[in-house]
């Protein structure tokens, strides 16, 4: 990585469809904002290393209910000025009138991003509580799509949920809803983390059965320590492969063999998903990347 404020000389930009498509199987890593300067630290560590591997794109999140805004912008153009990462930058309709969420929108353009994953976002009270939109704000990430999507200096991706998401009535409403975010302007799309593949296949085939075409590429998180998974889905709400707890719990007591086991089961089920044709692999790093870049070395070896 370029010493802190220089700036790398880039390739024009590319869209994430465009990435996609010209790569066999895109590998991208997520990172989120960090809290204090600690974790910045370790946020940059991680960045170096990934950089390293030259994935086709990185992505930095929202913090829960849109709280680190300000630190998510800031960290997205930093990593787009001062590494050779493709960046893409997360936004969300939690707490935002209309009038920020263009204000973000300028900040990311100006900063030379061009790749933004538009999302609803939680309520901001957390899971289990009703979404309640700003009052000046967006109800629905199809209306964001659509807003993103205004400016023409944006690709714009969404979220997708193999394991139905937890305000849905079923898979199949949620194929369609990928499909009207498609249609408002999306041209691919990340899903929440799979622990089960048959799950990501029935989606994409659901969207695939519409006549749709968007990519959908499926998010990995390898789990380094026991509870992990527990901890995610008590944020995000989506259930547990069966398969996936019984083999972690089983090596539970062991601290190397639960993240041995982690990475074993992240390689199968991204080897799988490759196999069954997905567009690429998006690592979600949780900030340490050492997990996420084995995985990919043992993919690609």
């Amino acid at each position: 990585m370029s010493p802190p404020g220089s700036r790398v000389v880039r390739q024009p930009a590319t869209s994430i469809p465009d990435l996609l498509a010209a790569s066999q199987t895109a590998f991208s890593f997520e990172f989120f904002p960090p809290k204090d300067d600690a974790a910045e630290e370790v946020l940059w560590d991680s960045i170096r290393r990934v950089e390293a591997v030259q994935p086709a794109f990185i992505s930095v999140t929202y913090g829960a209910g849109g709280t680190t805004r300000d630190r998510t912008v800031r960290v997205t153009s930093r990593i787009e000025h001062e590494t050779s990462l493709r960046t893409m930058a997360h936004l969300t309709c939690v707490g935002s009138s209309v009038a920020e969420l263009r204000e973000v929108l300028r900040a990311y353009a100006g900063a030379g991003i061009r790749n933004v994953l538009a999302l609803r976002g939680d309520p901001a009270g957390g899971l289990g509580q009703p979404w309640t939109p700003h009052p000046e704000g967006l109800d629905h990430a199809e209306d964001l799509v659509r807003l993103v999507a205004e400016s023409e200096e944006f690709t714009v991706g969404v979220a997708a949920f193999p394991d139905k998401h937890p305000e849905s009535p079923s898979l199949e409403h949620d194929a369609e809803v990928l499909v009207r975010k498609a249609d408002a302007g999306a041209s691919f799309a990340i899903t929440q983390m799979v622990t089960d593949v048959d799950a990501y296949l029935r989606l994409r085939d659901l969207v695939a059965a519409s006549g749709r075409a968007i990519p959908i590429v499926p998010g990995l998180m390898p789990v380094t320590a026991h509870g992990q998974l527990q901890r995610m889905t008590a944020l995000n709400g989506q259930p547990l492969a069966r398969e996936v707890i019984e083999r972690i719990e089983a090596v539970k007591d062991d601290k190397d063999a639960v993240r041995r086991e982690g990475i074993d089961i992240a390689t199968e089920h991204a080897q799988r998903l490759i196999d069954e044709g997905a567009p690429g692999v998006h690592f979600i790093t949780m900030n340490r990347s050492t997990a996420t870049v084995e995985v990919w070395e043992r993919l690609r070896g």
